[in-house]
């Protein structure tokens, strides 16, 4: 049976997997416009660049994504029953108590982000504390905490920063092809346009590449999320009547980017048509019948 430290090792594979694929996807895009502007700074600027930012991305991609979302620490005293919760379920986990934050914003929503359960954080929105029973929040929290038992956090809270450079690069190299120069000799022509090729396909690419990153990522570690949340609670009506309320609210989050999104409990994104395929989480009714027991085909577990 899944249990909260069930997939760490692969979580951690993942990450590297992870890291390892943007530096090779930015060192190619380097080399390709290198070549094709004859400047050889390019490739020197991208290894640097991949360099820094895989150390970015593991060592403070926590903070950039509680930025990104507008999260504050809670303040003990004013919001003293959600450090209760955050810290009584932390001892059951066997986890030591994250840092809690804040998002000052009327649409229900959580999520955990850190590098490891000890450099890690737990931020909800002010709309979630006003809907949710204590029951309710303690089954949202624990689904937290099983992301950050699980090391789901490292692999997350990375894409963040992955994700969002890659798109950048990529659409700066593609201004880059676009506006011209390069080689001029008749002999370096047809290397030209192909390299060109070859860059312009990797630019295009990256962004879509790093979208199915997220997507694959994401959707299986919201049932194992979930199914350690209720073992963690042992009140699996908790977390489902919750991810009810959080999915029948029509506020939409009004700090959240493609880049942040799969890291929330529940999809961001209120209103928006997308298809099952491209969602970054599984539909809630499949997640509540899971929780409850119901039949459910799709469940992974």
């Amino acid at each position: 049976m899944a249990t909260l430290y069930t997939h760490q090792d692969s979580n951690i594979r993942k990450t590297w997997f992870l890291m390892t694929v943007f530096f090779v996807i930015i060192i190619c895009l380097g080399w390709a416009f290198s070549y094709y502007f004859e400047n050889p700074a390019i490739l020197s600027f991208a290894i640097i660049f991949s360099i820094l930012m895989n150390i970015t991305s593991y060592w403070y991609s926590d903070k950039i994504a509680l930025k990104m979302s507008g999260a504050i620490p809670a303040d003990e005293i004013k919001f003293q029953d959600l450090h209760n919760i955050v810290e009584n379920l932390s001892i059951t986990a066997g986890l030591p108590k994250p840092r809690v934050y804040i998002i000052s914003d009327p649409s229900p929503n959580a999520f955990a982000t850190g590098r490891n359960a000890k450099n890690s954080a737990v931020a909800v929105t002010t709309g979630l504390l006003d809907i949710l029973e204590k029951s309710e929040l303690e089954g949202v929290i624990a689904h937290e905490l099983s992301h950050i038992g699980n090391r789901d956090i490292l692999v997350s809270t990375v894409v963040v920063v992955l994700v969002g450079f890659i798109a950048l690069l990529s659409d700066m190299f593609l201004r880059m092809a676009i506006h011209g120069g390069g080689r001029s000799n008749d002999s370096g022509n047809k290397g030209k346009a192909i390299i060109l090729v070859i860059g312009l396909i990797l630019a295009i690419l990256a962004p879509i590449a790093s979208t199915l990153i997220q997507l694959a990522i994401s959707r299986k570690r919201e049932f194992l999320a979930d199914a350690s949340g209720a073992l963690l609670t042992r009140y699996p009506e908790g977390l489902a009547n919750a991810l009810k309320k959080i999915s029948a609210n029509p506020n939409q989050l009004q700090k959240v980017s493609k880049a942040t999104a799969h890291m929330f409990i529940a999809n961001p994104f209120k209103g928006k048509n997308i298809s099952n395929l491209f969602m970054t989480h599984p539909p809630v009714e499949e997640r509540i019948k899971a929780l409850l027991g119901k039949n459910n085909p799709n469940d992974p577990n």
